[in-house]
């Protein structure tokens, strides 16, 4: 039995402007036609395995379980981590979810913002590394280098691995791990390339559950430790899995890497002959896209004139280009990034810079995810602001007053139940309904199709936080 574990914390700040802390790079549609993480789960079709278990950062639940019910996968399989704590915790937590229940599974552990080109390669490498896994072995995915590359760590091999199964076309060179190497600087990358023993390492995994807390009950005690004692009494909140949050602050922040697979003697290396990319940066998202003829990779409205090997990508405006080169142009509704292509890495200090100076465009963007939907300001002044908001088919908004701004919503499309101090009526398209200050209200979509209104604010006080909320479906205080 499978049991895939995918990791989808991190922020993914070198893809700023795009990627945010709230709506960070794995859950955007960067790639394909899914977001990075759906296209993770859907790699796994045609592979004998369980429901995913999804690790994620607490903010990001609603998000993740909206893209897993989007395709049918959503199955009280997301576990919550207070903080990020790094692979090694992450992976032991799923590990002692599954001792838990009884169950004793290969782990695949993925990470939720890789795009592998090649489906069959990739299902391959798993099968061929399962044996392996079953009998005790940890097993990493190598990845075929194309190219000396400085932004990834490597795995050299060591011995050959007798393989088994399967015929001799079928099967896959299997490797003892000779050691992990850091990620290097150029000349030692094109020395990794040239010898020919290396891979990159992709961060991908197969182990079984046992194995791997038995291991880290070895090399790692206090991480092991820290990790059962936060799994101690799970608590089942909607399809979420929360932990203990003061016994898992305790817990060493560690990657497999360090804590496990440099420690450990039972560590093999499968290949991996795909092209593989980790999207780490805008250059990388370059390489990945299709191109025109004078090599610029375009989304959105554009206009290029003279311009040749630019990453153009335009949310909601029209970006024209004459005669630049080899720059990263992204345009989103509250922030425009131009930064030259081989200078992108320098993107996640200038998000640093951001959180320095106090701004909010690291964190959010105009438009903001809700359990029950999403909003959008469209006009924000000292004393009103105008938002756009929809709420999905069949969810409601909290039941909650405003002690500093009052509202007024119109129905731009759908149906709307409003509530206001205990008095409901429903509301069509055009019509509308005034909420003074200090009301109790709550919004709810009875039907079967999204819900859009039109929201005017006004007061002395127009913060997020002028919320007391009395009932709540989703859990928020």
């Amino acid at each position: 039995m499978i049991v895939p574990v995918i990791l989808a914390g991190g922020t993914g700040s070198r893809l700023w402007p795009l990627s945010r802390e709230l709506f960070p790079k794995q859950f955007l549609t960067l790639h394909g036609s899914e977001s990075m993480l759906q296209s993770t789960l859907t790699r796994l079709s045609g592979l004998h395995c369980e429901p995913p278990l999804v690790v994620i950062n607490e903010e990001h639940r609603f998000i993740v379980a909206e893209q897993l019910r989007q395709q049918q996968l959503l199955d009280h399989n997301i576990l919550l981590e207070p903080e990020g704590r790094n692979t090694a915790p992450a992976i032991a937590l799923a590990a002692l979810l599954m001792q838990q229940q009884g169950k004793d599974p290969l782990l695949l552990v993925l990470a939720a913002d890789h795009v592998i080109e090649q489906q069959g390669a990739f299902q391959r490498s798993i099968t061929q590394a399962i044996p392996h896994a079953a009998a005790g072995k940890l097993i990493v995915f190598g990845v075929s280098p194309q190219s000396a590359a400085t932004e990834f760590g490597y795995i050299k091999r060591g011995a050959s691995v007798a393989v088994a199964e399967g015929s001799a076309e079928e099967r896959l060179p299997t490797y003892q791990v000779d050691r992990f190497a850091e990620k290097p600087d150029l000349k030692t990358a094109e020395r990794f390339i040239q010898s020919g023993d290396y891979y990159w390492n992709a961060g991908m995994f197969l182990v079984k559950a046992s194995k791997y807390l038995a291991e880290l009950k070895q090399f790692r005690p206090d991480i092991y430790q820290a990790c059962q004692q936060s799994m101690e009494q799970p608590q089942a909140d909607m399809d979420f899995i929360r932990i203990n949050t003061a016994a898992f602050a305790s817990c060493p922040v560690e990657s497999i890497d360090y804590a496990l697979m440099e420690q450990t003697d039972d560590a093999l290396v499968v290949p991996l002959y795909s092209d593989w990319c980790d999207v780490g940066s805008w250059s990388a998202l370059w390489s990945l896209a299709g191109k025109d003829q004078h090599g610029n990779a375009c989304h959105g409205d554009i206009i290029s004139q003279h311009s040749n090997d630019n990453f153009v990508y335009s949310e909601s405006a029209l970006v024209a280009m004459i005669g630049v080169h080899d720059l990263v142009v992204v345009q989103t509704k509250d922030a425009v990034l131009v930064a030259a292509k081989n200078q992108v890495q320098q993107v996640k200090q200038l998000v640093e810079q951001l959180k320095v100076d106090g701004r909010d465009e690291h964190r959010t963007h105009q438009r903001v995810f809700r359990p029950w939907g999403h909003y959008e300001s469209l006009v924000q002044e000292a004393r009103y602001q105008v938002k756009h908001i929809t709420v999905k088919a069949g969810e409601r908004l909290s039941s909650q007053l405003h002690h500093h701004r009052a509202e007024h919503w119109v129905i731009v499309s759908g149906t709307a139940k409003v509530t206001i101090n205990g008095v409901a009526q429903l509301l069509a398209e055009n019509e509308s309904v005034y909420i003074p200050l200090g009301a109790t209200h709550s919004l709810e979509n009875p039907g079967k199709i999204a819900l859009q209104l039109i929201e005017v604010q006004s007061g002395s006080y127009l913060g997020e936080d002028d919320i007391v909320r009395f009932e709540d479906r989703y859990g928020r205080g």
